[in-house]
Formats: structure tokens, C-alpha cells, sequence
């Protein structure tokens, strides 16, 4: 047996010893979904030892993690004169398989040919889309591990990673090349960069630890479409492939309890203050359950406990707070008005919890109070007997079956009054001119508008138009068009009266005639 032999298994006895010592910390089960790739220096100036406590440090560091397509993936690439993939990001799915594999890597030897290594990172390994490459959307973060010993050029390459959205960490055995390694690390440096002895690496696994679940950390439940009763709790399917069910338990956080959020971690059952909680089992394919008969204006907590034989996970919590209930009247609106009446609407409606509604109406500044009750099956009503052009002030009052009451008050306006033209006729002078006479009223007159145009004319349709003052009931027009018809309408505030059109007939014989359309 020669001496390289010998050393190595040496080296694997103590990884393995050191693997089998390692028990995984609470809260990072089903904690993050991402592909961290690691690179690991394992060139000529990497010696045995070293390569053995680097590949002992991944150990401790990847096995509390949940592997599989919707967890966390991890792949290894050697450095060396020729970088070799060891292991992709679709190879291992369960701890075991991981860490025997871990356990039978031999180092490469030769030259340290990072911007190689890391090439093949960029163009295949870390590429969504890939064969065996990253998933599309998912966090990416590459882990360097090396000795800091003639790094080569890699600050463009690893500006490209980072320029992908790659996040850069690096963990150094030695303290030499700084500038360089601050440089391609992902800002911060103090959260991603790590200068370590070899023999001190478990000091840093924690913290390392914890800087990628920060990176790949998932949101594995949450509470959407929340209402005044009900929420809809969604989550990743970590059961998918597995046989098993989810277990969810939810109540009341009594005052002074959790916050309102949402979001995912570990926890235990939700504390109800002294109420009993609700506890629902849906089938391991499902990713999202609605809870109802929730209370308006609550915050609750919920737990998920995915349950399974085949693997362990943990529990998962939300806290949210339904929205307060929208006591009617919340909206009131006009739908139709008149010059004597207005049709008024309001809701929600609430049958159920609503006994009547009260109306109170006057008209503004200092009207009559008017009122009217309603029962609790409608949500309108028509208010007759009003004074036209006037403006009211409307409250509709819910009266609670709980004793509460709540108002909502709206300004309304009615119509105004706009009387038709009373009479309207027409003289002819001479063979193109017309006296014009009519009757209206004067209350709330703006004017009159006077119109006319050629039914015969070489340019059929041209109007010509007039705009008279309130107190004229008559006027002349001349050069007008044999057949020219003249229009004359009152002009009100709001709107036009109806009004009144005659036919002007140019005969030798003409007499004064009058004509009402």
C-alpha cells in the first residue's frame, strides 16, 4: 500500500468520525428553497488534511438542511488544473446520499484554476434553464472555499456571477490575497466573507450557516384573501412525493399577543388565551386550506405541521388579523332624481345582524326634518313630497341588533322646474324677414335661445342661432330662407325648457299665422 493510499483513508476515517458527531440544530428543516453551489479548492498547495477538514465543514454545515426539488439543492466543484463537477444540483435528494458522498471525494492536486472552475459555473452549473442547472427564479449562491493561495483573476468572472444575481461567499483557510477576496464576495463583507484557521472551520458553521439561509430563506406559509370572517392559508407543497398530511391548528392570539404579519417559521400551537383552538388534517397533495367562522377584527394564529414517516419537518406559523366588519351603511347613493322626489341607496346589506334603518331628510340650510324608517330587508328608498332646485341634507342610520348604531349622510338635489315655451307665432315682413312673438315665464328665466334654419335653401341644415335676454318676448329676423323654420326654447339654470318651432311661408299674400310643434 503506498503512502497517498494510506493518507486518505486516514483522512475519510476522520471525516467520517467527524460526520457522525454532527447533529442537526432546530429551525433549519424546511427553512429555505435555493441552489448553493460550493467550490472547493482542492489544488496542489490544499494539502490532505486540509482538504479533509474543508469537505468535514461541508458536512456540518449542509445537514440540517431539507434536499429536494422543493428545497434546498447543492452541488460541488473541485478546483484543480482541470475543475470537475463532483456532484450537480439534481444528484442528491436525501442527507445520506450527500454525506457519502462528501466522504469519498479525493482531492484533484495540480494548479488552481479558479476562473476555469468558476466558467463552468457561470455557463452551466448556475444557468437556469440548463440541463442539471439552477431552477428559474429560485435563489443562486456560490460558496468558495479555499486557501487564498494564488486565486488567479477572478474578480471579473465573479463580477459576472453577481451581475447574474449569483450571491458570492467566500470561507479562506489562510489570510492571504484580501483585496482580492473582499472584492468578489456579495456586499456585505462582514456577512460573507470568513478568514479561518483550519483547524477552528466549526467555529464559523453557524454563522455561515445562517448567512445562506438568509439568501435562500422561503416563506413557507402565509395568509392571503383575508376577509372580515375567513383567510386562505397557502404554503409549499413539502409533502409532495411523500405520504403524510398536514396538520393545522389555528385560534385566537390573546391581547397583547404576536403581532399581525404573515410569514413562515417554526412554532407550536397557537396560544387562544384560554379558548380552545380549531384543528383541521388535509391530504399530503394539498397546498392551501380556507378558514372560516373567523371573528371580524382578530388577530389569530395558525400552525402547519407537515406529518410524515418518511422524513421530518418542522412547524410552520402565521399570524394574521381578519378585517374589521363594514357596518352598513358604508356606502349611500342617488340612483334616480327628480324635480319632487330622489331614490336613495346604501349597504351592505345585513339582514342578520341589522333591525331597521332610519332615514332623516331637510331640506338645506334650515328645512323641515323629515323622517322614515325602513326595515332591515332593503337598501332603498324613494323620498316624495320634495321642493324642485333644492338641495338636502339625507343621514341613513343602521340600527344594530348589538345595540350599535351607525350613520352616513350625503347631500341630495332635486331637479329644477323648467316650464315649456307658452306660445309661440311667427309675422312675415316683406319676402325674407319674420317678426317673432311668444309668451314664457319669468320665474327662473336665464334667456331665450332663438334658432333658425332653411328646410329649401341651397345649403340644407345651416342653424343659425340667437341668445336673448330673460325679459324679451319678441324679436326680427331678416334674410331668412324661403320655408325657414324658427325655434325658440327658455333658458333655466340647470337645463333648456321645451320649446316651440314655427315654419315662416313667404307668399305675396302672407298673413299673420302662428304654428305650435
Amino acid at each position: 500500500m503506498d503512502n497517498y493510499t494510506l493518507r486518505w483513508m486516514v483522512m475519510c476515517l476522520l471525516l467520517r468520525q467527524s460526520a457522525a458527531q454532527i447533529s442537526a440544530p432546530e429551525g433549519v428543516l424546511n427553512c429555505c428553497e435555493g441552489d448553493v453551489l460550493f467550490l472547493l479548492d482542492s489544488s496542489g498547495s490544499v494539502s490532505f488534511y486540509e482538504h479533509s477538514r474543508m469537505l468535514s465543514f461541508l458536512s456540518e454545515l449542509l445537514l440540517p438542511f431539507s434536499l429536494g426539488e422543493d428545497q434546498v439543492r447543492v452541488g460541488l466543484l473541485q478546483v484543480g488544473t482541470r475543475p470537475r463537477l463532483e456532484f450537480g444540483f439534481d444528484k442528491h435528494k436525501t442527507q445520506s446520499g450527500l454525506m457519502g458522498n462528501l466522504q469519498n471525494i479525493k482531492p484533484l492536486m495540480g494548479d488552481t484554476n479558479t476562473v476555469e472552475a468558476l466558467k463552468i459555473a457561470k455557463d452551466s452549473v448556475l444557468r437556469p434553464g440548463a440541463p442539471g442547472g439552477a431552477r428559474d427564479g429560485l435563489p443562486r449562491v456560490l460558496v468558495w472555499l479555499t486557501d487564498g493561495v494564488n486565486p488567479g483573476d477572478v474578480i471579473g468572472p465573479m463580477d459576472e456571477l453577481r451581475d447574474e444575481g449569483v450571491a458570492v461567499m467566500v470561507v479562506s483557510t489562510g489570510h492571504t490575497n484580501y483585496q482580492v477576496l473582499t472584492q468578489v464576495v456579495t456586499p456585505l463583507v462582514e456577512d460573507h466573507l470568513y478568514f479561518v484557521d483550519i483547524d477552528d472551520m466549526s467555529i464559523i458553521t453557524e454563522d455561515v450557516r445562517n448567512a445562506i439561509i438568509e439568501i435562500i430563506r422561503a416563506e413557507r406559509m402565509h395568509a392571503q384573501d383575508i376577509s372580515t370572517n375567513a383567510a386562505t392559508l397557502q404554503w409549499r407543497p413539502v409533502l409532495s412525493g411523500l405520504r403524510g398530511q398536514y396538520e393545522i391548528r389555528f385560534g385566537q392570539v390573546p391581547t397583547g399577543g404576536p403581532g399581525t404579519g404573515g410569514g413562515g417559521g417554526s412554532g407550536t400551537s397557537p396560544s387562544t388565551g384560554g379558548s380552545q383552538y380549531q384543528r383541521l388534517t388535509v391530504p399530503h397533495d394539498t397546498n392551501s386550506t380556507r378558514l372560516t367562522g373567523l371573528k371580524p377584527d382578530t388577530t389569530y394564529t395558525a400552525t402547519l405541521t407537515p406529518q410524515s414517516s418518511e422524513q421530518a419537518f418542522n412547524t410552520l406559523s402565521v399570524t394574521f388579523t381578519t378585517k374589521p366588519e363594514a357596518l352598513s351603511p358604508s356606502i349611500v347613493s342617488v340612483s334616480e332624481s327628480g324635480q319632487t322626489s330622489v331614490r336613495l341607496n346604501w349597504g351592505p346589506l345585513q339582514p342578520e345582524t341589522i333591525t331597521s334603518y332610519y332615514i332623516e331628510y331637510s331640506a338645506l340650510p334650515r328645512g323641515k326634518l323629515h323622517t322614515v324608517t325602513v326595515g332591515r330587508t332593503q337598501n332603498s328608498t324613494l323620498l316624495k313630497d320634495l321642493e324642485p332646485d333644492t338641495t338636502y341634507l339625507v343621514t341613513v342610520t343602521a340600527r344594530h341588533a348589538s345595540g350599535k348604531e351607525k350613520a352616513m349622510s350625503v347631500k341630495v338635489c332635486t331637479q329644477e322646474v323648467t316650464p315649456a315655451l307658452a306660445d309661440l307665432q311667427l309675422t312675415t315682413v316683406g319676402s325674407d324677414a319674420v317678426q317673432v312673438n311668444w309668451k314664457g315665464s319669468v320665474d327662473g328665466l336665464r334667456g331665450y335661445w332663438v334658432t333658425w334654419e332653411g328646410q329649401q335653401s341651397s345649403v340644407p341644415g345651416q342653424r343659425s342661432s340667437l341668445y336673448l335676454p330673460p325679459d324679451s318676448l319678441s324679436t326680427r329676423l331678416t334674410q331668412l330662407p324661403p320655408f325657414a323654420r324658427v325655434c325658440v326654447s327658455p333658458i333655466y339654470r340647470t337645463a333648456r325648457g321645451e320649446g316651440l318651432c314655427c315654419t315662416a311661408q313667404f307668399h305675396s299674400d302672407a298673413l299673420a299665422y302662428g304654428y305650435q310643434s
